[in-house]
């Protein structure tokens, strides 16, 4: 939803009684999608739209899938958190929306018929599909990467937050599944398909050599392979491309590598922290964490506490959009996590809290030793930080870390200098 329809919905909570105002919202989404497809005449009937959601490795799979079909010969449009792309044209997603608004996604759709693509894969995400974001856009293939707890305070329960998933596939003919997710796989399995495959980590090519670490990488590479399948793509087009791929934005994205490693990852949920921290093996791993504010899941703040104070052995609390609340409160959550560690007994939890994000990168370089791993979780790619009020700020987690990176190169150039002249 654009900050406009926001300004709107927040203008009709002021006037109207919140138990009326949640009786018609169902109404105003659907008169919404309805009247962007109409708006601009109902674009997906002349593609194949693919849609990927589950909670972790989405925009990765999108990325897979889009290099695969563009190799294969077709014309190809996705969207992700990542970025927007028609064919030869990108655009960042500063939007910080992983599904955009109805009038978006159909102009988007529109504008990839113009330009004669004949392929889109659309990242989709439970809360547009509650928002009917979704609604008249004709999937052709749904895709599952996984479900793992996620937006529970949103949709009210796990249960919930599933079922909504599960609604891209009530409206997609094709089905790709997940079957080393086994209870997602036997609910969905119930869903009716005219064609259903699956993948699993079980079937990954002995050949296929991917440069991307981690079995997470593995397991969406796996999903796009068995999508680009469902359209008919040779298994050789699909491993030729997978295994080219050295990196996708903000993704376990390598920032250095000496003396010392820097890696930025969008993980925001405490199962993709815990495989992106079983994935990096170094000496000490020192953690730059966080947790988004606005009220968003706020059970999984202690849970992340719990899973960095096992795995790094020195951790930097900062600020990670905040919103509407207090940052240093969201850090206090996170850190009361700490003490759930198993490992805690054994091994107190070192910790800083420092609120400014550029000075937490700073601090976390400044411990590193020779060997050592950055690791700065949450945002990845993101282009802005969201603040009280609508504030948004200029950020890129990359971007500032290198930054911070060939200042603390040229401090040390500085120093070595001065101990020669002093010699």
């Amino acid at each position: 939803m654009n900050q406009k329809g926001q300004q709107i919905i927040q203008m009709a909570r002021t006037l109207v009684p919140k138990r009326i105002f949640l009786f018609f919202q169902p109404f105003y989404h659907k008169v919404l999608a309805w009247l962007s497809a109409f708006v601009y005449r109902f674009p997906s009937q002349q593609l194949t739209v693919i849609g990927v959601t589950g909670t972790n490795g989405k925009s990765t799979t999108v990325e897979f899938l889009s290099e695969i079909m563009e190799e294969a010969g077709y014309r190809v449009a996705s969207a992700s958190s990542i970025r927007f792309r028609i064919a030869d044209h990108e655009k960042l997603n500063d939007t910080k929306m992983t599904m955009p608004g109805r009038f978006f996604l159909q102009k988007f759709l529109r504008l990839a018929v113009r330009d004669g693509v004949t392929h889109v894969v659309l990242e989709v995400t439970s809360e547009g599909i509650e928002q009917f974001r979704h609604k008249h856009i004709k999937f052709d293939i749904a895709v599952i990467t996984n479900i793992t707890p996620e937006h529970i305070e949103s949709h009210g329960s796990f249960e919930a937050y599933r079922t909504a998933k599960a609604e891209l596939f009530r409206v997609s003919p094709v089905h790709i599944l997940n079957e080393d997710d086994k209870e997602t796989y036997a609910f969905l399995s119930q869903i009716h398909a005219e064609k259903r495959l699956s993948y699993s980590l079980q079937k990954f090519p002995k050949t296929m050599r991917l440069r991307l670490p981690g079995d997470f990488n593995r397991a969406n590479a796996m999903a796009a392979l068995t999508a680009a399948e469902a359209i008919g793509i040779p298994i050789e087009v699909s491993k030729r491309v997978l295994e080219r791929i050295d990196y996708i934005p903000g993704r376990l994205e390598v920032i250095q590598t000496r003396p010392f490693g820097v890696v930025v990852d969008y993980a925001h949920t405490p199962d993709a922290l815990e495989k992106v921290y079983k994935e990096l093996s170094a000496p000490r791993l020192i953690c730059v964490l966080g947790s988004a504010g606005g009220g968003r899941d706020k059970w999984k703040r202690p849970e992340m506490g719990r899973i960095a104070a096992r795995y790094c052995a020195s951790i930097i609390l900062t600020n990670e959009d905040p919103y509407d609340e207090n940052p240093v409160e969201i850090l206090k959550q996170v850190s009361t996590g700490f003490s759930q560690s198993p490992t805690y007994s054994q091994k107190p939890t070192h910790y800083k809290l420092i609120l400014d994000r550029r000075q937490a990168m700073s601090e976390a370089f400044g411990q590193a030793q020779k060997g050592d791993v950055v690791l700065i979780t949450g945002k990845g790619c993101e282009r802005y930080m969201a603040g009280p009020n609508g504030e948004k700020t200029a950020w890129d987690d990359r971007e500032v870390a290198r930054e911070e990176l060939q200042k603390l190169d040229a401090e040390k150039k500085n120093e070595t200098t001065a101990d020669r002249r002093a010699s």
